[in-house]
C-alpha cells in the first residue's frame, strides 16, 4: 500500500510503500513450504525441520529477502498506480524496514514525465533543397550494377594492382616479437579498402605471386590495442594468389542481363528517375528534420536526466540485439573498436537526448490540437504492421494487444508532425 507520496525535487517524488506484517508473513511461510526440503538440520531428517527450528538455526531473516523479493513487485506496481504519477524511468527501490512485527516499508524515488511548453510550432520556417541528379551519379550506380556483376579472374602476369584482392600469409613483429592477433594465413583482401592499418596495403601493391617480402609500418596513435599504439612493426609477408574482377561490356546485352530494359538508355532513364525520388525523399527529411528542431527549440521545460540516460540505455540494448542478429557480440565489437560499455553508451547520448525532447514536444502539440486516432486508423496501421511481419505469423489483433497505446501515441505524433508541416513556410 502507498503510504505518502512526496515531491523532492522537480519532476522526482519519493513514494513510502508498505507491506502490512500479516501478508509478509504469508509470504515467508510461502517461501519456507517452497525451500524446506534444502535444510538439512540435526535430529530431522532433511526437509522435515519446522520452520521455527530453521530460523533460529539459521537467523529469524532467513526468509526475508526472498519474501520481500516475491511481493515487491506487485507492491510497488500497486502503489505506483494509485499514486496517479506518470513515471517514465524505472524508480530507484530501497528497502528501508523489514521486521514480522511491522513487515516491510520500501522508499521508491520516482521519475515522472515534465510539462513541457511548446510555443510558436506553427509557421516554422525552413529551407528545402532538392539537389538535382547529375550524370556522374548515373554512371556510378551503373558501374555499382557492372561491379556486382564482375567477373574473378586469377592474375598471372602482373604485379598487384589497387582493387584487386589478394590471398597472403601475414606475421606481425614489435622489437623482434610477435604479438597477438598479428599472424594470419590465406588471409583475403582488397587492396585499397583501407581494411588494414595505414601504409600497410600499398607495400603489397607492385608484388607478384609467390612473393616473400616485409611490410613496415607503423601503429597509429589511437589504435584499439594498447600495447601496439604508436609502435612500429615488421610484417612478414607471402604473397599466394592475385584476383581481380573482369567487368562487363556496357552494352544493351549487358542491360538485358541485369534489368526488365532491352537498352542502356532505357536503364540510365530508369537510374536517373529512382535517383530524383531519392533526393526528395531525402530533402523532405531533411526539411522535416529543420521543423523538428525549430519546435525542440521553441520547447520550455526541465527535462530529468534520467530520461536521457533511460534512453540511451534502450538504444545500446536495440544495438546489442542488432550484432547478436549478425552474429557479433557486443564484447567483440568493443574489442574490435577498442570502446568499453560507457562509451558505447556515450555515442548513442545525443541521438538520445533529441528522441526524448521530439517525443516530448510531440505529444504536447497532441495535447494541445486535440489531436485523436480513430479505431479505423489503428487497425489498418495494425494490420500493415502485420504485412511486414507475416513470415512471423503474427497478426494485426496480436499487434494491437501488445501495442495498442503505443500505436496511438505513434498515429498521433505523426498526425502532429504533419501539422507542422503544413502550416511551415519554406524558405
Amino acid at each position: 500500500m502507498l503510504v505518502s507520496k512526496n515531491p523532492i525535487e522537480t519532476n522526482k517524488y519519493e513514494l513510502i510503500v508498505s507491506i502490512p506484517a500479516e501478508d509478509f508473513a504469508a509470504a515467508c511461510d510461502k517461501v519456507f513450504k517452497k525451500r524446506a526440503k534444502q535444510f538439512q538440520v540435526p535430529g530431522f531428517r532433511k526437509g522435515k525441520a519446522p520452520r521455527k527450528t530453521i530460523e533460529k538455526l539459521y537467523g529469524e531473516g532467513i526468509f526475508f529477502e526472498e519474501a520481500v523479493n516475491d511481493m515487491a513487485p506487485e507492491a510497488l506496481q500497486a502503489a505506483y498506480d494509485e499514486s496517479g504519477l506518470e513515471i517514465v524511468v524505472r524508480p530507484e527501490v530501497e528497502v528501508t524496514a523489514v521486521s514480522k512485527e511491522e513487515g516491510v516499508t520500501m522508499k521508491a524515488t520516482c521519475v515522472v514525465k515534465p510539462d513541457v511548453v511548446v510555443k510558436d510550432y506553427k509557421g516554422i520556417k525552413a529551407s528545402k533543397k532538392v539537389e538535382p541528379v547529375t550524370d556522374e551519379e548515373v554512371n556510378a550506380e551503373i558501374e555499382r550494377m557492372r561491379n556486382r556483376n564482375a567477373r574473378t579472374i586469377t592474375v598471372e602476369d602482373r604485379a598487384a594492382e589497387n582493387g584487386d584482392i589478394v590471398n597472403f600469409d601475414f606475421e606481425g613483429f614489435v622489437d623482434d616479437k610477435p604479438f597477438e592477433g598479428g599472424k594470419a594465413e590465406h588471409y583475403s583482401l582488397t587492396l585499397g579498402s583501407g581494411q588494414f592499418i595505414p601504409g600497410f596495403e600499398e607495400q603489397i601493391v607492385g608484388h607478384k605471386t609467390g612473393d616473400s617480402f616485409d611490410v613496415n609500418v607503423t601503429f597509429p596513435e589511437d589504435y584499439h590495442a594498447e600495447e601496439l599504439k604508436g609502435k612500429p612493426a615488421v610484417f612478414k609477408c607471402k604473397l599466394h594468389e592475385i584476383t581481380a574482377k573482369e567487368l562487363p561490356e556496357l552494352d544493351d546485352e549487358f542491360v538485358k542481363d541485369v534489368s526488365e530494359f532491352d537498352t542502356l538508355d532505357e536503364l540510365k532513364a530508369d537510374i536517373r528517375k529512382k535517383l530524383e525520388t531519392s533526393k526528395e525523399n531525402a530533402a523532405n527529411t531533411a526539411f522535416e528534420n529543420a521543423l523538428i528542431d525549430g519546435i525542440i527549440a521553441n520547447m520550455e521545460g526541465e527535462i530529468p536526466e534520467e530520461m536521457f540516460n533511460a534512453r540511451a540505455d534502450e538504444m545500446v540494448q536495440d544495438f546489442e540485439y542488432r550484432l547478436s542478429s549478425q552474429g557479433m557480440s557486443m564484447d567483440v565489437y568493443m574489442q574490435y573498436t577498442g570502446m568499453n560499455r560507457d562509451a558505447v553508451r556515450d555515442s548513442f547520448k545525443e541521438q538520445a537526448t533529441r528522441q526524448v525532447k521530439v517525443a516530448l514536444a510531440l505529444e504536447k502539440i497532441v495535447q494541445n490540437e486535440g489531436i485523436t486516432v480513430s479505431d479505423e486508423e489503428l487497425d489498418a496501421e495494425a494490420a500493415r504492421l502485420a504485412e511486414q511481419y507475416k513470415g512471423q505469423n503474427i497478426t494485426a489483433e496480436q499487434i494491437k494487444n501488445a501495442m495498442g497505446e503505443q500505436l496511438k501515441n505513434d498515429l498521433a505524433q505523426k498526425k502532429a508532425v504533419e501539422l507542422i508541416k503544413e502550416t511551415a513556410v519554406e524558405e
